[in-house]
């Protein structure tokens, strides 16, 4: 039998689908279901990668994290990982098939459907019930045609929909009813309720408001959820990053993370961000640069793009000047590339460049080639100085993506994978300098390993001649998507939720 569905549809891009679908991922979980999150196509440089070596927006992984369930590729079929403004990396069911312009893009769709079709029957089989989102929004008149993520996937399931406005941005009468004018007879039946999220204020004062949208709609107002800062939940794009960052009232550490413009996965560092005492700022020019304790240079869809970038804006003289002061640096995949002394892309798998010069802060030279590396991984710490004094043979869990091959650090490498794609494996990664201060590794999720972490930050505390403490609290993530279940529940009338998905409690 197959399972049930719902289905969160947006006026807009980031109005909190994402997190709303996350949220009721975690409600029907402790209602006793089990349940996945579905995303058609997915536009993001942040993913991740499935235990068979899949890979998939970063938001599907969360919400698979929520609903207590591992990710696979069919929560998410096709992922589309931007190189340019108008090309991108097409990615079908967790592995690369092309890089595509977007005019040719939209004539593959109708290829693809096929793909999302059979991911979707393959999740309705094994679960209770599916918590589907869409992208962007389902009104743009000119995209309906090619629709493979919003109403034709809502029409294929027959599955109810919640439309999501975001009040914060002001206008949320006219993109909630203009919505709706927009859609056709047959999608318009489709949708069921509307949910306001990100409200600020006096919810009485907002009751005229709410009378309004449902009398002009015809359909009734499910909930209001109010704006949050206190749930740490993952973030998809980096949209949500601010340039400049206020410091912490508490802060004694500063760490700079570099925004490149393709800046991929960038949630690596939100246990760095959550410790008490360390702010994390995002900076994208050297006059923000400052003097920060440790700098991150992070991943990269386009390394060699993002390196003459940081040339350009005179970052990568500033890094290479402050780190000479003393400041310590660690580049994660593609910043890790960009440390090395050169870069080559025989293949022009990125550029048409065959050569460009890295910072020449490592022993290092990357070669790109046209296969994709992509595994969850398992291993231990090889080095035993500088960021990682003491920490020898401390275990580490993460992920890697990457279509780069890095030699040269010979008797520097800092980290020994055993385990990948539940493969077990005798490989070498990274590289640390023989200062014991700049570190490279093609790891991502490296600061989720909370020993490791905190190794690196009391060292870092201890070149810089200050003191670090840490709290008990690890902001454990199950604790965060209970606490957005918590919100979302008190907010959102799940009686009616219930009733339009036809799932009943205690089956």
């Amino acid at each position: 039998m197959s399972g049930k569905v719902i289905m969160i549809q947006g006026t807009a891009s980031h109005v909190g689908k994402s997190v709303l679908v996350a949220a009721l991922c975690r409600i029907f979980k402790q209602d006793g279901f089990t349940v996945a999150p579905f995303k058609a196509q997915n536009m993001a440089l942040n993913s991740f990668v499935t235990p068979d070596g899949g890979e998939i927006g970063r938001a599907q992984a969360v919400q698979a994290e929520a609903a207590g369930i591992e990710p696979t590729v069919e929560m998410n079929p096709i992922l589309l990982k931007p190189e340019a403004d108008s090309q991108a990396q097409v990615v079908v069911m967790g592995r690369p098939r092309m890089s595509t312009a977007a005019v040719e893009y939209y004539q593959l769709k109708a290829k693809l459907w096929p793909s999302v079709t059979r991911a979707l029957v393959k999740l309705r089989a094994r679960y209770d019930i599916l918590v589907i989102e869409g992208a962007g929004s389902p009104a743009e008149v000119n995209l309906v045609e090619n629709d493979i993520v919003n109403m034709r996937v809502a029409r294929f399931c027959k599955a109810p929909v919640l439309l999501v406005g975001d009040i914060d941005r002001g206008g949320i009468f006219a993109s909630m009813l203009g919505t709706l004018l927009l859609l056709r007879p047959r999608e318009l039946k489709l949708v069921k309720a509307l949910v306001i999220n990100k409200f600020r204020g006096d919810l009485s004062l907002f009751e005229p408001g709410l009378k309004f949208i449902e009398k002009k709609a015809g359909i009734p107002v499910a909930g209001v959820i109010p704006y949050f800062r206190d749930i740490q939940i993952a973030q998809e794009d980096s949209v949500s990053l601010d340039d400049i960052k206020a410091r912490k009232a508490d802060s004694r550490m500063d760490i700079a993370v570099i925004r490149l413009p393709h800046i991929s996965n960038f949630d690596d560092f939100d246990p760095l961000d959550k410790e008490s005492g360390v702010t994390v700022r995002y900076v994208s020019s050297a006059v923000s640069l400052k003097d920060p304790d440790l700098i991150i240079i992070p991943g990269s869809k386009t390394t060699i793009s993002d390196l003459d970038w940081l040339k350009e804006k005179g970052l990568a003289e500033g890094i290479i000047k402050l780190h000479r002061q003393g400041t310590a640096v660690i580049g994660i995949c593609g910043g890790y590339q960009m440390l090395g002394t050169s870069i080559y892309d025989y293949d022009h798998v990125e550029s048409p460049a065959e050569q460009s010069d890295g910072l020449g802060l490592l022993p290092i030279n990357t070669t790109f080639v046209p296969d994709k590396e992509t595994h969850q991984a398992k291993g231990k710490i090889v080095a035993d100085r500088g960021l990682l004094s003491e920490l020898r043979d401390i275990p580490f869990e993460g992920y890697e993506i990457h279509m780069g091959r890095t030699e040269g650090s010979e008797n520097n490498h800092a980290f020994k994978i055993e385990e990948r794609s539940r493969k077990q494996c005798d490989h070498l990664d990274g590289c640390l300098d023989e200062s014991g201060y700049v570190l490279g590794t093609y790891i991502h999720g490296l600061f989720h390993n909370t020993e490791l972490r905190r190794g690196i930050l009391k060292q870092i505390a201890q070149l810089k001649e200050q003191t670090i403490s840490f709290s008990s609290d690890d902001h454990q993530r199950d604790a965060e998507y209970d606490k957005l279940a918590e919100l979302v529940r008190r907010n959102l009338n799940m009686n009616l939720i219930y009733s339009i998905t036809e799932l009943k409690k205690g089956k």
